[in-house]
């Protein structure tokens, strides 16, 4: 009895066992499509625009590859692969993840496409599953329980691409993110200034913030949030307060 298809393309094999030798591999697949979402977006990858630009028909893709979606795959995680792990091993934690978080935002901004093919899925990988090795491997002497740690690298891949989306956005328009954020604090400080928005208004008051460098606020942020998901350890936790009501003095 034939075993069914794996439903993950990355739990079957490249190739079949019989049968004539493949033209190509996932790997070249992946490739060609990875040049066309780089040079003219992810719209323009189809099964046929990949076929065409490794010179074969559109049938013979699905050799390798069942639907779309799995090009896809093929294509995040290649691109996946340019991560660089070189800069890990400082022994400590925030410093190593954030080296990654650094990688990761490199990865998105060198292929704006990958922020709309992730947006709806999360594919994994093999080098998805280097890159969560990685990230464990920081964390494995953290004691915070291995529950939090996943959720906290899911939380920062998520950070990492809501800030590459609104730096990318930015880009396209024309401006950098300082100038957004000065913009946008202009905007603010006047509504503040009305009088009909007090909270604002003290939370914009004293000094305005110094201009800061893309590569500074993504440092900041990623950091913070760092700190906050996995250090607790480091708040300090007050006890609750008793509310029972003390006896009155002299009762026995």
């Amino acid at each position: 009895m034939t075993e069914p298809a794996a439903h993950s393309i990355w739990l079957r094999p490249e190739r079949a066992t019989r049968g004539p030798v493949p033209t190509f591999d996932r790997d070249r697949i992946a490739a060609a499509g990875v040049a066309l979402a780089d040079t003219n977006g992810l719209p323009a990858v189809t099964m046929r625009a990949v076929a065409d630009a490794l010179g074969a028909g559109p049938a013979s893709l699905y050799r390798y590859v069942a639907t779309r979606d799995e090009l896809l795959e093929l294509m995040i995680d290649r691109v996946n692969g340019e991560i660089s792990y070189t800069e890990l091993g400082s022994g400590l934690w925030l410093d190593d993840l954030l080296a990654l978080a650094r990688q990761s935002r490199s990865v998105h901004l060198a292929h704006p496409w990958l922020l709309d093919a992730t947006a709806t899925r999360t594919p994994v990988g093999p080098h998805a599953v280097t890159y969560l090795e990685h990230a464990l491997t920081v964390l494995a002497d953290l004691d915070v329980a291995p529950r939090t740690k996943l959720e906290a690298i899911a939380i920062l891949n998520a950070v990492i691409a809501a800030l590459t989306r609104a730096e990318v956005t930015r880009h396209l328009a024309g401006q950098t993110i300082p100038q957004w954020q000065q913009a946008q604090a202009e905007y603010l400080t006047r509504v503040a200034m009305a009088g009909r928005h007090p909270h604002l208004a003290a939370a914009l008051a004293g000094q305005p913030p110094e201009e800061e460098s893309t590569d500074a606020l993504f440092d900041r942020i990623i950091t913070r949030l760092l700190i906050g998901l996995l250090s607790p350890d480091d708040i300090a936790t007050t006890p609750a307060p008793d509310l029972t009501e003390p006896e009155p003095a002299g009762a026995d």
